[in-house]
């Protein structure tokens, strides 16, 4: 725990040439720069000599002291390029909606934060997108928990004609994310959320918040978490 076990070893490599261009670049010395990370005095030495990889937080913080993100250095260190920047910007992933599962939406991070990030994929545009993680099965096969969603609201409010007889994320009137297809309830006003999952229930007579369409999924194998 606390190193990077998702990243191949090319990635690392990527991290520590990089960190190398930028340190020569600048003239930045191993000693200093290990000490203001907290590193001790020998921490970027024993990095670059591959004698230890590099913790999660260690990465941060030598990012932080050389003014990039740990994306920016691993891009320089695949390109060689010092003014590198990764391809696409990646994403927040604002929080969980729930396959079954309930799960209140709460405002927790500031614009931009979460409790992650991802690569953003390059078919969605740059802007505008939000990604939540699903939780619970009521949505499987299709949605699996842990797999990460990405929409956008066209409307602050509201549930638009493109959101029925689709799977969307959307939040109901005592305010828990969902991930369901949306259907006209019954009743004016009112809505069913319907599970993908035969052997989940569904729910009737919801009022929504809003609703918004999913753009595109990924699998929890395919998420690829990014330190920014």
């Amino acid at each position: 725990m606390g190193h990077f076990p998702h990243m191949q070893k090319k990635t690392l490599d990527a991290f520590v040439r990089g960190l190398q261009i930028v340190m020569e670049a600048e003239g930045i010395k191993m000693k200093p720069l290990s000490v203001a990370a907290g590193m001790g005095e020998s921490g970027v030495r024993d990095l670059i000599r591959n004698e230890s990889s590099p913790k999660v937080a260690n990465a941060y913080a030598l990012a932080r002291e050389l003014g990039r993100t740990v994306d920016e250095i691993i891009q320089i260190g695949m390109t060689g390029d010092l003014n590198a920047r990764p391809a696409h910007a990646p994403i927040a992933v604002a929080g969980c909606v729930g396959a079954g599962a309930r799960v209140d939406l709460l405002d927790a991070y500031e614009k931009g934060d979460g409790m992650y990030h991802v690569a953003r994929p390059p078919q969605l545009k740059p802007h505008g997108i939000v990604a939540v993680e699903v939780k619970g099965e009521s949505m499987m096969p299709l949605y699996r928990p842990g797999s990460v969603l990405f929409y956008t609201r066209a409307a602050a409010e509201g549930v638009p004609v493109e959101a029925l007889n689709t799977p969307c994320v959307c939040e109901d009137a005592d305010g828990r994310a969902w991930l369901k297809v949306v259907k006209v309830g019954s009743q004016e006003g009112t809505f069913s959320l319907l599970s993908l999952n035969p052997d989940a229930d569904n729910m009737h007579g919801v009022r929504l918040k809003w609703a918004a369409p999913v753009l595109l999924t990924l699998s929890p194998d395919y998420v690829e978490r990014v330190y920014v």
